[in-house]
C-alpha cells in the first residue's frame, strides 16, 4: 500500500503523494464494492425514500462558524471556478469558490441542474451525507485500505489501476485535466469537467472510474504521517481502519477524512493523484463538485439494495 513513484509524472506530480509513504503491507478481508459511484440517479431514490437533506441544503449555523458575517451563512457548497487567465499555482483559492445555492441537484451553482445525468456520479456530498446514504442501502465506506485495494485490481506496485503506462497504446483510461490548469481543460480525453460512470475502462476486478472523474471519500480520518505509523509497527497490518484522531498540518482544526482516486481536475502540473496509493483529503462537512462516493458489504452480508 502506498504510492510507487511514476516517471512520467516528474516531480510536481509526485510532490502529492509525500503522504502516501512509506510503501508498506496490508491484508484486508474480502469485502464487495460498488462497480461505480453512486449515481445521481441512485442517490435520487434515496432522497425520495427517507426525505434526506443534505449539508450543503440546509443553511449554516452561526455557532458553527464563529465571527462568520450573518449573511455569509447561506446554505451552499464549493465549486471548481476556473479563472480565465493563467494564474501561479501557489493558492487554491484562486480556482475554488463557495456557491449559494449549490447542492448535489445543482452542483456548480443554483442555475445547475443534473437532468437528464442519471448516470453521472452524484457530487456534493458531505462525509455524513455519504454514511447516511450507506447505512439506508445496508452497505458502508471503503476503509483507505480496502479502496486502495479495491483499486489495484489485482495489480501490484504499479503506477496506475490499469498498469505501467498512463495512455497505454494512445488510449485515455481516466477522465483527467488537459490543456492548462486551472484555466483551461481542452477535453482531449473527451469530456470537459465531469463525465458519465463507466465512461473508461473498468480496472482488473471490474470496477470503473478509481482514476479520474471524481474523488471518493473513505472512512479513515486524514493524518500525513500514518503510513509512518503502520510501517514503524512492522509486520503487516491486517484491516487497518486509519488514525485514531484527524490531523491536517496545513488546516490543523479542520477534522478532515481520507478522498482517494483523484477527479477530473488532476494533472501533472498539478495535483497527479489519480496515480493509485496517492491520497487527498477533506473537511467532513464540505463536498465539492468533484467529489463522490462509492460504497462496499461485507462477504458475510446479503440482501443489499443498489447495485454491487
Amino acid at each position: 500500500m502506498g504510492a510507487a513513484e511514476a516517471p512520467s509524472e516528474g516531480e510536481v506530480g509526485m510532490q502529492a503523494a509525500k503522504d502516501s509513504r512509506p510503501i508498506h503491507r496490508v491484508y484486508v478481508d474480502g469485502f464487495y464494492m460498488d462497480q461505480t459511484d453512486v449515481t445521481n440517479a441512485e442517490f435520487a431514490r434515496f432522497v425520495k425514500a427517507t426525505g434526506y437533506v443534505t449539508v450543503a441544503e440546509k443553511k449554516p449555523q452561526a455557532a458553527d462558524f464563529p465571527g462568520a458575517p450573518p449573511e455569509n451563512l447561506v446554505a451552499g457548497s464549493v465549486v471548481f471556478s476556473p479563472p480565465d487567465h493563467p494564474v501561479p499555482l501557489d493558492n487554491h483559492f484562486q480556482w475554488w469558490s463557495y456557491v449559494p445555492g449549490a447542492n448535489w441537484r445543482h452542483p456548480t451553482g443554483p442555475k445547475s441542474s443534473i437532468v437528464g445525468k442519471d448516470n453521472y456520479p452524484v457530487v456534493q456530498v458531505a462525509y455524513e451525507d455519504a454514511e447516511a446514504y450507506a447505512k439506508w442501502a445496508s452497505k458502508r465506506l471503503p476503509t483507505e485500505a480496502e479502496w486502495e485495494f479495491a483499486a489495484r485490481g489485482g495489480l501490484a506496485g504499479k503506477p496506475y489501476v490499469w498498469g505501467d503506462e498512463f495512455r497505454p497504446d494512445g488510449r485515455w483510461m481516466a477522465n483527467t485535466h488537459q490543456g492548462h490548469f486551472p484555466n483551461q481543460d481542452t477535453g482531449e480525453d473527451g469530456h470537459v469537467g465531469i463525465a458519465p460512470v463507466k465512461s473508461y475502462p473498468p480496472n482488473g476486478y471490474g470496477l470503473y472510474d478509481m482514476a479520474g472523474n471524481v474523488w471518493q471519500w473513505t472512512s479513515d480520518w486524514y493524518r500525513p504521517d500514518y503510513y509512518q505509523t503502520l510501517a514503524e509497527a512492522g509486520g503487516v497490518a491486517r484491516n487497518p481502519q486509519g488514525p485514531s484522531n484527524p490531523w491536517d498540518p496545513d488546516e490543523p482544526t479542520e477534522r478532515k477524512k481520507t478522498h482517494r482516486g483523484g477527479s477530473f481536475l488532476c494533472t501533472d502540473q498539478y495535483c497527479s493523484r489519480y496515480v493509485v496509493g496517492t491520497r487527498g483529503k477533506g473537511e467532513v462537512s464540505t463536498g465539492t463538485n468533484h467529489l463522490g462516493f462509492r460504497c462496499v458489504v461485507d462477504v458475510k452480508t446479503t440482501g443489499t439494495q443498489g447495485h454491487s
